[in-house]
């Protein structure tokens, strides 16, 4: 689904997604409920419940861990 489709993207790609603060916020929920109904993991899901209200927090730790890894935390697809 998303999340699979966001670890395709070259890494300039899911930066620049991860860059912009609106773009980022529905990149972030998008990846995350994808994530989460793909593995119905408990972490998963309260992480992808998170970011849905705290999703700019979240968007910039996942830039850094996206420079790192190439994936968000916890939205390995």
């Amino acid at each position: 689904m998303f999340a699979t489709w966001f670890n395709k993207q070259s890494r300039l790609i899911q930066i620049l997604l991860l860059l912009i603060p609106v773009v980022n916020w529905v990149t972030e929920i998008l990846v995350r409920w994808s994530a989460a109904l793909k593995t119905k993991s408990l972490v998963t899901i309260v992480v992808a419940i998170l970011v849905t209200f705290f999703g700019l927090a979240f968007g910039w730790i996942d830039l850094v861990w996206c420079l790192l890894f190439k994936h968000l935390v916890f939205a390995k697809a």
